[in-house]
């Protein structure tokens, strides 16, 4: 399957991210359906306070995914930060934190219904 960056829905849009999600897009076998998604962020974008009263207070979905362009840094559960670069391929797992150091566009693949909660989430902290 092959979809435009433009072709692919806006789940969510705030000042700084613009987040695309593309539902039915694969299977990853014993995750279920996978969404391929397209994030645009803004340097300085810190999803941490996004995650406040999920599992952990982070993001509990893998993700693996490619760095278009920029620079983000993940936080896992234990204290560990990894960052990834421009033209990184990177993979993360359940129960992380991101925070953008640099203007970042990424795609990741990601099981859709653990995913689709996060986002949601996302969603009811900013609307208030």
């Amino acid at each position: 399957m092959r979809i435009a960056k433009n072709d692919i829905d806006v789940k969510m849009e705030i000042p700084g991210a613009v987040i695309r999600q593309q539902t039915g897009f694969g299977d990853a076998t014993g995750l279920g359906e996978i969404s391929g998604e397209y994030f645009s962020l803004a340097a300085g974008v810190d999803t941490t306070p996004l995650f406040l009263g999920l599992d952990g207070d982070m993001c509990q979905c893998p993700h693996w995914g490619y760095v278009i362009q920029g620079e983000l840094t993940t936080t896992g559960a234990d204290g560990k930060e990894e960052t990834v670069n421009t033209h990184d391929l990177f993979y993360w797992p359940p129960g992380h934190n991101v925070k953008v150091t640099a203007d970042a566009e990424i795609v990741m693949f990601s099981p859709q219904d653990k995913h689709g909660h996060v986002i949601n989430h996302m969603i009811e902290k900013v609307s208030g």
